[in-house]
């Protein structure tokens, strides 16, 4: 088995390429090792001193370590654990995949603004999130109040240095243009 890594915008994140399926369909975003209960692949992977988070595409792994944890250190461990994961015949997840997002990843909207809302998923999924996933990262629709778009960033997204300029400089800009009731675009913690 080999398994290509890329580098990510954000400094703190490497994705992982295993060459096979991840996840079905969706994502799933482990930001603590206690979250990880749910998938055998997350828990080996924090098993690794120094990794901060795991988040899982259709295609790929990608781990976030803490500031005082250099790549060259737990690179070959995170490696080691997703090939022994793999060779085990474990699924990625147990059972009803609990931790995973739903398929769109999206938060669901009630209420007026039920258009506008679509239109904004809508140029989320076919827009922004195929060019946030190449970076090892999604991002998805939380919710829309007066003009404001509130967004949750997920893997390689979250806590990158670029996700600010990213978010006010293309998705607003690109969301404005299309939906003038669209004012403004603003990160949400998870």
């Amino acid at each position: 088995m080999f398994i290509q890594t890329e580098s990510t915008p954000n400094p703190a994140t490497l994705k992982f390429l295993p060459g096979q399926q991840v996840l079905d369909a969706g994502t799933a975003d482990f930001v603590t090792s206690e979250a990880a209960g749910g998938s055998p692949l997350a828990a080996r992977i924090f098993a690794v001193d120094g990794v901060t988070g795991v988040f899982f595409g259709t295609d790929f792994v990608t781990v976030t370590k803490d500031d005082g944890t250099e790549w060259d250190h737990i690179k070959p461990a995170i490696l080691g654990a997703i090939m022994e994961h793999y060779q085990s015949g474990q699924p990625v997840m147990d059972g009803n995949g609990a931790g995973a997002s739903a398929a769109t990843g999206h938060a669901v909207h009630e209420g007026e603004d039920g258009e506008i809302v679509d239109q904004i998923k809508e140029l989320l999924d076919t827009r922004v999130r195929p060019a946030v996933a190449q970076d090892g990262g999604d991002i998805t629709f939380h919710g829309f109040d007066r003009g404001i778009v509130y967004l949750h960033m997920q893997g390689a997204c979250a806590g990158c240095p670029s996700s600010t300029l990213t978010l006010k400089m293309g998705i607003e800009n690109l969301l404005r243009h299309y939906i003038p009731e669209v004012v403004e675009v603003r990160p949400v913690a998870a």
